[in-house]
């Protein structure tokens, strides 16, 4: 089986514990307007441009003109010349496809680098997308006993499926309200909602993350919502860690000739704090990781 990855490298405790393999694959089912990886999204992948190297001959069918791609005309080419069989850097597509098989040796060869607990991440885009694939992969991954992880935004409706086959189980909780959920992201939280209250009472060891983001859910309001939600899935087994705003990867929604909207604006470290200690309140672990 198949799986098509975006990105892939070791990270130290921001991705699960210890020092970790992280794969992020490709597609998302959310238009999160700050996404730090937005050529995640397309489950199809996007074609991604480095300004530096986009030159007229990155295309012989003529899409580049003035430095620019001309996106329309690159959806009507069945062939992709240029990311097929040229020799150039300045288109590329943003995922490769590569073998659960494949996936699973490369995993068991970095077993050294597995210190402090560490292991393999699945996160994204949106993991759960390659449905399928991701439950192979992780199955694989248990034969071998290399430690699990996963980073979701919670949405599929199978999600309890994979409950067994993780070892550390990091999702997001972006808003309490559906509709604002949905005016933002693209999708209600109903069912995010739902299996979120399913993991924390049948996993082992969850950390759940609020990204906190200006204008969205940022004022007291919004902390006390979370507070009151998140009370009822406090437990030994769960964790709560409050994320904030950045701008790291902004440039590459030009690269993906995609429009960046998040207006920007920054989260004080007093308006962390408060909902930390809202959070806290409910019975949360609070922990930053």
């Amino acid at each position: 089986m198949k799986i098509r990855v975006f990105q892939k490298g070791f990270n130290y405790s921001q991705d699960g514990r210890g020092n970790r393999l992280v794969w992020h694959l490709q597609g998302c089912n959310m238009r999160c307007p700050w996404c730090a990886n937005p050529e995640g999204m397309a489950p199809g992948g996007v074609l991604m441009t480095d300004p530096d190297w986009l030159k007229e001959s990155c295309c012989p069918k003529g899409a580049v003109k003035d430095g620019a791609l001309d996106r329309e005309m690159c959806g009507r080419c069945e062939e992709k010349p240029c990311i097929h069989g040229m020799r150039q850097k300045g288109i590329r597509l943003s995922f490769r496809e590569m073998d659960v098989q494949e996936m699973l040796s490369e995993c068991i060869a970095s077993e050294p680098m597995f210190f402090d607990g560490g292991g393999v991440t699945l996160t994204g885009g949106e993991m759960s997308l390659q449905f399928e694939a991701v439950k192979e992969f992780l199955a694989g991954l248990g034969e071998v006993k290399i430690h699990r992880c996963v980073e979701t935004n919670g949405s599929h409706p199978r999600a309890r499926e994979l409950f067994p086959l993780v070892d550390e189980w990091i999702m997001d909780v972006k808003h309490i309200d559906s509709e604002k959920h949905r005016q933002w992201l693209g999708i209600g939280n109903e069912q995010i909602l739902a299996n979120l209250k399913a993991v924390c009472a049948e996993h082992e060891d969850v950390l759940l993350r609020i990204p906190m983001m200006p204008g969205f859910n940022d004022s007291e309001e919004d902390a006390r919502q979370f507070a009151a939600y998140l009370a009822e899935c406090a437990g030994e087994n769960v964790r709560a860690e409050v994320l904030t705003y950045h701008e790291f990867g902004k440039g590459k929604w030009a690269q993906c000739g995609m429009q960046y909207t998040m207006k920007g604006g920054r989260i004080a470290p007093e308006q962390r704090a408060y909902l930390e200690e809202q959070l806290r309140g409910a019975g949360q672990n609070v922990v930053r990781t």
